[in-house]
């Protein structure tokens, strides 16, 4: 038993995921205990989930626990969703929980828990109107968003980091 705040990481199916270790480490470093539920499709390869295992000494949920299972993480203090994709924000925002993952995050604003998102979204997605009244919804219930990430190469060839950190600075109460 810790007397540490426990934090949900959700992640979801975006390249940027592989390094969801970093946003695990950095919560870790500002006193966190950290779970991690990921999407089915994020568990099929986005990230190293034997390396999260071991970072957070849990093992990741992705699918529904029978009710005979106990209960593998605490109650949240606050969630994360990072990277978050459209098809995650969409479904969310329409109240579709047919996910674990989604199911966590539909239950977790409906509690009031802090939830931070850091979107990563490809531009030509952002545009779509769905995708826009799906962030007034959601921000309507308190969530709230990093800024939009859509991993474009620079003109150097490189890419953009992505902005691990600023989930965790989101969840900051003034």
């Amino acid at each position: 038993m810790t007397d540490k705040p426990f934090l949900y990481v959700v992640v979801c199916a975006a390249g940027v995921a592989a390094d969801v270790s970093r946003l695990i480490t950095r919560a870790q470093e500002r006193n966190w205990e950290v779970g991690v539920i990921a999407t089915p499709a994020a568990m099929n390869g986005f990230f190293d989930t034997a390396a999260v295992e071991t970072r957070t000494g849990r093992p990741i949920r992705s699918a529904w626990r029978s009710p005979a299972e106990p209960r593998p993480f605490p109650a949240p203090d606050a969630v994360v969703v990072a990277p978050a994709t459209f098809n995650t924000v969409n479904k969310w925002a329409a109240g579709i929980a047919d996910t674990l993952a989604l199911g966590t995050l539909c239950e977790a604003a409906g509690l009031g828990v802090p939830i931070a998102v850091l979107p990563c979204v490809a531009d030509a997605l952002t545009a779509h109107p769905a995708y826009r009244d799906s962030l007034t919804r959601l921000r309507g219930m308190g969530v709230r968003f990093g800024d939009p990430y859509a991993g474009e190469a620079e003109q150097d060839g490189g890419r953009p980091e992505f902005g691990w950190e600023k989930a965790l600075d989101l969840l900051r109460r003034d």
